[in-house]
């Protein structure tokens, strides 16, 4: 049986087929393009800055530490003795209203013989002195040390006065900070410079202060130590970022 002849498919319909899917990737291959971000380049004109402004301070507040160190054979009197001499201490220290007072470090252990066996007991107790007054507390300090050590004696900024030189460091460190800026500008040929980020630091350099190590001379006097506070270092940085243009 003879079969009819079909027609042959011209070529003409799968050119155009092939043109459809050509345009159709195109046009993905340009949105993923379009969608994905930039590569971000490093600025090559920014700067990173640091200066730091400092102010001596004269030291405002003073604090001692006195210590009643006592030895018993029997613990229980060794913490009575104790806690007499420390009470009998801050009802004293009450009775200047310029000096802060609070008890500190306690402290109990028991004394050996060459045989490990306890012989007896030995404590130490603290008071803490905190004053601006340099004058009432010296002549305080002097009182308490005929039947208390002094343990220590140190002198500081007192935090608000702190807080208020840092405030005023604050202007003196941008200052500095856009001085700066300004110089590495002029430095880089630049035209202008725009300040990208900005931090600033606080801290303090305390200088040597007066020790006074507890003694038996010292713990038997009877005149008020005269006594100069110093000065402390207080510090401010101030660190970022400029871009030149």
């Amino acid at each position: 049986m003879i079969q009819p002849n079909r027609p042959v498919a011209s070529p003409a319909p799968r050119r155009l087929v092939l043109r459809v899917v050509c345009l159709c990737l195109a046009a993905w291959s340009w949105s993923a393009a379009s969608q994905t971000p930039p590569i971000a380049l490093p600025p090559y004109n920014t700067v990173d800055l640091q200066v730091e402004v400092q102010r001596e301070v004269a030291n405002d507040l003073m604090n001692a530490t006195l210590r009643a160190e006592l030895n018993n054979p029997d613990a229980a009197k060794l913490a009575g003795e104790l806690n007499r001499a420390i009470n009998e201490a801050l009802d004293e220290a009450r009775n200047v209203k310029s000096v802060r007072a609070r008890s500190g470090g306690y402290q109990t252990f028991p004394v050996y013989d060459r045989s490990q066996r306890i012989t007896g007991w030995r404590g130490r107790a603290d008071v803490r002195l905190e004053s601006g007054d340099f004058l009432a507390a010296s002549a305080l300090i002097a009182k308490l040390q005929s039947r208390l050590q002094l343990a220590s004696l140190a002198f500081a900024v007192a935090p608000e006065t702190r807080r208020r030189i840092e405030k005023e460091l604050i202007a003196e460190a941008v200052a500095a900070f856009r001085e700066r800026a300004d110089t590495a500008r002029a430095a880089l040929g630049g035209r202008a410079y725009k300040i990208r980020r900005l931090s600033l630091g606080t801290g303090r350099l305390v200088a040597p202060q007066p020790a006074f190590a507890a003694s038996r001379a010292l713990a038997e006097a009877v005149t008020p130590l005269q006594v100069e506070g110093g000065t402390t270092l207080v510090t401010l940085t101030a660190s970022g970022s400029v871009e030149i243009e």
